[in-house]
């Protein structure tokens, strides 16, 4: 009797595992692929594409100022190339960060990877940026390391942490027609941001089209195309980094 119910025991927990394994199969694998990315992720004669530890280096014509990027959660990180191809390009060389289950709340620290002594990046200029969740915890690692950034740039995104009486810059842009973005966190997080913060909204674009990746769902139907957006998110960044705002 108590062999069977042993077995009986050993034969549920092995049940339970299985579906465990399956359900984290599942999740790691349920993301937002990248899309139409075409030869973003790859070098051409303006943009040296490089991969590095836990993401890609986009190395342009700039040689003082380096923005690193943290993905919306559960997106291809990949599908932010577009923009970071373009971004390098304007002078902005860019650091795209690969995410644990494309998850930057995993990988908050992921920064530090270039930011790292061992690195030997030496940039005069430094900005740390996200995009949705990803921007949150962009927000997240600065406010931990503030002496050793000059801003912050948010894609349809908000910080949860006081950056107030910090030194920072900050730059918050996000589409007209964004339909998951909380307005009114993004209201209520102006009380948190320093004196520099810049607040710039996009015609026309919605959330999605920051990257590469299809529809979102509950995002409501882009006026206007993912590469205009794009172009219009890179000239916002450009002209805040240059402090031409």
């Amino acid at each position: 009797m108590e062999h069977r119910t042993f077995h009986r025991i050993l034969a549920a927990i092995i049940a339970v595992l299985i579906v465990l394994a399956g359900y984290d199969v599942y999740y790691v694998n349920d993301y937002h692929h990248a899309v139409n990315v075409g030869n973003a992720i790859q070098s051409n004669p303006t943009v040296k594409v490089t991969d590095i530890e836990d993401g890609w280096l986009f190395d342009g014509p700039g040689t003082t100022t380096a923005m690193v990027f943290y993905p919306g959660a559960k997106i291809e990180a990949s599908a932010y190339a577009p923009l970071m191809q373009e971004t390098a390009a304007s002078g902005i060389d860019c650091f795209l960060m690969k995410m644990p289950a494309n998850l930057a709340i995993f990988g908050i620290n992921r920064a530090d990877v270039v930011r790292s002594d061992i690195a030997g990046y030496s940039y005069d200029h430094w900005y740390i940026a996200g995009h949705s969740l990803g921007g949150m915890m962009a927000a997240n690692y600065i406010s931990k390391h503030t002496d050793n950034w000059d801003g912050l740039i948010l894609l349809t995104s908000y910080p949860t942490d006081d950056l107030s009486k910090t030194k920072l810059r900050v730059l918050s842009a996000y589409g007209s027609k964004d339909d998951i973005l909380n307005r009114k966190k993004v209201e209520s997080a102006r009380q948190r941001m320093p004196k520099q913060y810049y607040e710039r909204v996009i015609k026309g674009g919605n959330h999605a089209q920051f990257g590469s990746y299809g529809v979102q769902q509950g995002d409501d139907v882009a006026a206007i195309s993912g590469d205009d957006q794009i172009d219009r998110t890179v000239a916002l960044i450009r002209q805040f980094v240059t402090n031409s705002l």
